[in-house]
């Protein structure tokens, strides 16, 4: 069983960032859907203004989790964070303005159904959010130079 365990261990640990990032993504893509639910079908909230309103306080998690679990962000001082916070934010707004174009061509333009097409829609952000954030927005100051302390 020690095995098994220091195996998983291993590879949990090798594979960390993007373990936390799925993890994580999809507490995220829970907590949205969710959301969306509530706010489309028991507040009845045009599919528009819940996709919105169930963004913006996703987003919010997303920051604190995405900072503090996946890329473990070392930004301490508050210039640093806060250009953090505006990127990130920034790219998120680029994915929710992606996701409501999608929910409208999906639902208004294909006549699809508004929770299969959230749910495509989902996946296409978590994708886009996480390849934001690993080259953009909780990029390491070593990534930005490698040759740094070299030849």
């Amino acid at each position: 069983m020690k095995k098994l365990w220091d195996f998983g261990w291993g590879m949990y640990k090798k594979h960390e960032e993007g373990i936390n990032y799925l993890i994580f993504g999809f507490l995220a893509f829970v907590l949205n859907y969710v959301l969306y639910f509530v706010f489309a079908d028991t507040i009845q909230m045009h599919y528009i203004a819940a996709t919105v309103v169930s963004w913006v306080l996703t987003v919010v998690f997303a920051y604190w989790t995405n900072r503090s679990f996946v890329f473990k962000s070392q930004n301490k001082d508050k210039l640093s964070i806060g250009k953090e916070f505006v990127s990130f934010i920034s790219a998120r707004v680029a994915t929710e303005v992606l996701e409501v174009v999608l929910m409208y061509l999906l639902v208004d333009c294909a006549g699809a159904n508004d929770k299969i097409s959230k749910l495509i829609c989902q996946t296409l952000v978590i994708l886009a959010n996480y390849v934001l954030s690993k080259l953009w927005i909780f990029k390491s100051k070593n990534d930005s130079n490698p040759t740094e302390g070299g030849e």
